[in-house]
């Protein structure tokens, strides 16, 4: 059973992603580790300095967990629906005229007159 480290996992990641997308996304070591952190890719071991090593099944079962919101954040598949464009803009026309208030007259200090 081949285990890979973390920089490893994150290249190998990086490739199957990269294929799907045309290198527009990649995983890094520290996508790995919060993989690892958040339950998506369980521990297959350790290397002598006790650095986790990981299966390249739960690599890619982790890889496609996370695939759709990875690719959200650059840019790629379905993401929330966009906002409707603004109602074009109507001039006013006629004998229509605006009226505005007069504003209230202040003291000094921006305290308001009584």
């Amino acid at each position: 059973m081949t285990l890979f480290t973390t920089a490893e996992a994150a290249a190998l990641a990086t490739t199957w992603r990269q294929q799907l997308t045309a290198g527009a996304a990649a995983v890094t070591p520290a996508a790995v580790r919060q993989w690892a952190a958040r339950g998506h890719l369980p521990r297959g071991g350790l290397d002598p300095r006790g650095r986790p090593l990981y299966r390249i099944g739960d690599l890619a079962r982790a890889e496609a967990a996370t695939r759709p919101g990875a690719l959200r954040l650059v840019g790629i598949g379905p993401g929330p629906a966009p906002h409707p464009p603004p109602a074009p803009h109507t001039p006013h026309t006629g004998s229509q005229t605006r009226h505005s208030t007069p504003a209230s007259p202040a003291r000094p200090g921006g305290a308001p007159a009584r």
